[in-house]
């Protein structure tokens, strides 16, 4: 089966258009409007083997708050539904990865339940046009609606491109490793036997 997703989402604030494949290779169209959020995506999808459509058209004139968090809305829900029962799939999945001078460490679980530890501190309140506050932000928005414990650390940087980049690059293979099937079960990895 696909594990797939295609969803609209409008408000007042944004419209947004997404579709996500998991078992992608890494292509990305991605248009929010926020060139660094842009990259930062088109990262997530590349080093996740995602394949990643995104449009987004948010009240910039405002700021990007609203563009940033939807956006992290519409995505955790995409993975939710793309997922499917999690039937066979690891489940669990972590990464540190480096970057120069950032080392980020990741660990994804997913049960069902959100929760959000978010242990990031940058120097700089802008990357570009994204507003370093709103990184937090976005995986907030992601684990909340994809029901997924998640641990971002950044355990060192001091330049703010790198750091960032190097949080969603640990998301992308951390989340590639926990939807990745796993040989030895077709069941949810749970001795609840669902999640």
């Amino acid at each position: 089966m696909a594990r797939t997703a295609k969803l609209k989402r409008s408000t007042k604030e944004t419209d947004i258009q997404l579709a996500l494949n998991l078992d992608g290779n890494g292509n990305a169209a991605i248009d929010t409007g926020i060139g660094f959020f842009d990259h930062m995506l088109e990262g997530f999808a590349k080093h996740g083997f995602f394949d990643l459509d995104c449009k987004v058209k948010g009240d910039l004139e405002v700021d990007g708050h609203h563009t940033v968090e939807d956006t992290g809305i519409v995505l955790g829900t995409a993975i939710k539904n793309a997922v499917g029962d999690k039937k066979g799939i690891k489940r669990y999945g972590y990464f540190i990865l480096p970057m120069d001078d950032a080392l980020a460490l990741c660990a994804v679980d997913l049960c069902g339940r959100p929760y959000l530890n978010f242990e990031c501190e940058f120097t700089t309140e802008k990357v570009g046009y994204l507003d370093t506050e709103l990184v937090r932000e976005f995986f907030y928005a992601v684990s909340y609606t994809a029901g997924m414990n998640l641990h971002i650390k950044l355990l060192t940087g001091t330049n703010n491109h790198h750091m960032i980049e190097a949080i969603f690059k640990a998301f992308a293979k951390a989340l590639d490793m926990a939807v990745s099937a796993e040989p030895r079960t077709t069941e949810v990895l749970s001795t609840k036997g669902s999640l």
